[in-house]
């Protein structure tokens, strides 16, 4: 049996064995911590099936076709799976952090949101960190790549300042590739100069 699926996708698969021949996996979609539902095929040899929208689910029987969709009340998702619900891991919180121009310099507002960031990872006892620096469109590529990897750095070495783990924390720099505003060359843009912290 095959799965193919889209972003803001998750599933619980309960494996119902009762003997080979009517050993049952059901598929539900559920819906992201914001309330996106994605997409999720369920295919093998005799048939493919497709659900996209929330609590939304297929059983498979063995090797037959995957079952018609039939969407499952939301209370009854939550009771039968209570256990797994309940281990599911947090979704990654995200911050971002913005620069003064042409520095490693954290603006005030940034600076303030600090602390969040430390308690998220001390409440998490987080072990996967990232950092990623960005820069505008105002200067030349190696420049802005240089200017990137700092910044990361600097939040690194903020992080690192407060008890996190060095090795906790992978670091990226991607200059000014990947703008969270579109703009032209030389055009300055407070917005992408920032670093991203991804906290799993």
């Amino acid at each position: 049996m095959a799965l193919q699926k889209t972003c803001f996708v998750l599933l619980i698969l309960a494996g119902l064995i009762c003997g080979c021949s009517s050993a049952k996996t059901v598929i539900i979609l559920l819906p992201d911590e914001s309330g996106k539902v994605g997409e999720v095929q369920i295919s093998n040899k005799h048939g493919v099936r497709t659900i996209k929208s929330a609590y939304a689910s297929v059983s498979v029987r063995g090797d037959k076709k995957p079952q018609q969709p039939v969407t499952v009340p939301e209370q009854e998702v939550r009771e039968a799976f209570a256990a797994a619900l309940v281990a599911e891991p947090l979704p990654p919180a995200r911050y971002m952090l913005f620069f003064v121009w042409d520095s490693t310099e954290l603006t005030k507002k940034s600076r303030a949101e600090l602390p969040a960031i430390f308690s998220e990872i001390q409440k998490r006892t987080s072990t996967d960190i990232s950092v990623s620096g960005h820069t505008d469109r105002c200067g030349v590529g190696d420049f802005n790549i240089g200017l990137s990897r700092r910044r990361a750095a600097r939040v690194r070495d903020l992080l690192v300042a407060e008890g996190v783990a060095a090795e906790s924390i992978s670091v990226s720099s991607h200059g000014e590739d990947n703008p969270l505003v579109i703009t032209a060359d030389d055009v300055p843009e407070p917005r992408n100069r920032r670093v991203e912290v991804i906290i799993r």
